[in-house]
């Protein structure tokens, strides 16, 4: 069956469907350090993922460029989002590691588009988040560099790491990095934090 991808790659209209698809493509304010505002009011990065919302191609391209994929869940309003983005990605060494390793997919924990899971079944943003478990915002999950075997496991066991909550520049830094360099399959975050 073809994807939301392979219909709009084959009229090849693939960038401007691709912000369209995040309805996010309008920038409404400009910060510094690049982040901006969108038309639906969450703060935003230009090197964030320009995704078809389709999870599965999206960790498969992140694999494919060396990354990781990142969901981050995000709030209008949410003052902590607002810092993650004006605060910790202003530093250039914290946004320039997670651009590196990372594709970043920004999703609204209230919003309505639709959005196909590692599994195939395509929900709201808000039904994502419910079926996630995603409460609070800012929340980060962070998923395995391979899509096998994901949909036969519960939601909550696909991610292999999770942020929640606003966390200084470096500590959020080192909290990326965790996952970067495998270290959640030897230690448990407190002890890589600690190291």
């Amino acid at each position: 069956m073809p994807t939301r991808r392979d219909l709009v790659a084959g009229a090849g209209l693939m960038g401007l469907a691709g912000l369209a698809a995040t309805g996010r493509g309008a920038r409404a304010e400009q910060r510094p350090g690049g982040a901006f505002r969108t038309e639906d009011g969450l703060y935003r990065q230009p090197w964030f993922l320009d995704s078809f919302l389709e999870l599965g191609p999206d960790l498969a391209d992140a694999a494919a460029a060396g990354k990781r994929l990142a969901v981050m869940w995000e709030l209008r309003g949410c003052p902590a989002c607002r810092d993650v983005h004006l605060v910790n990605f202003a530093v250039p060494a914290v946004a320039d590691y997670v651009r590196t390793h990372f594709a970043v997919l920004q999703l609204n924990v209230v919003g309505s588009l639709e959005v196909v899971d590692l599994d195939g079944e395509t929900l709201s943003e808000k039904a994502l988040a419910a079926k996630y478990g995603v409460r609070g915002t800012p929340t980060i999950q962070f998923f395995p560099p391979s899509a096998e075997g994901l949909a036969a496991r519960p939601p909550r066991e696909r991610e292999v790491f999770r942020i929640v909550g606003y966390h200084e520049p470096e500590t959020f830094r080192r909290m990326f990095a965790y996952v970067a360099e495998d270290a959640y399959r030897e230690m448990p975050i407190q002890d890589w934090l600690r190291g």
